[in-house]
């Protein structure tokens, strides 16, 4: 698999991100699924269209990291989270904000940033 199609869709997402336009894909039933999905697992359908993501999401659960792979050895440590945004579940770190003090239900938005190992580009929450 080469590099290119390793980001194909989700690179596009980022894009969109990072220009204030975050969007999922709905499925007729109205279930919500991230980009570069094309199919809804579910149901099998590929009438997927756009929706805007809401602007803030809920932090449902949190891991925090010590100990980082090579790609995010100078990045720890970090909060990993799990955020409902409407229909769809984001993972990302959560920036600006002290391990310790990220807590379930808290409020934020969605970013991207840099990670500080590779400079790769990576979804991020910011608390609001």
């Amino acid at each position: 698999m080469t590099e290119t199609a390793v980001h194909d869709g989700y690179d596009d997402f980022l894009d969109a991100v990072e220009a204030g336009e975050p969007y999922y894909l709905e499925g007729p039933d109205g279930n919500g699924w991230l980009p570069p999905r094309a199919v809804n697992p579910e149901t099998g359908d590929d009438d997927l269209e756009p929706q805007p993501l809401p602007e803030t999401g809920t932090i449902e659960t949190t891991t925090t990291t010590h100990v980082g792979t090579p790609s995010f050895a100078d990045d720890t440590p970090y909060v990993v989270a799990v955020v409902a945004f409407g229909p769809v579940r984001v993972t990302g770190q959560v920036r600006d904000r002290d391990p310790g003090a990220v807590d379930h239900g808290m409020t934020v938005s969605l970013a991207v940033d840099r990670t500080e190992t590779t400079g790769e580009r990576i979804l991020v929450f910011e608390p609001v």
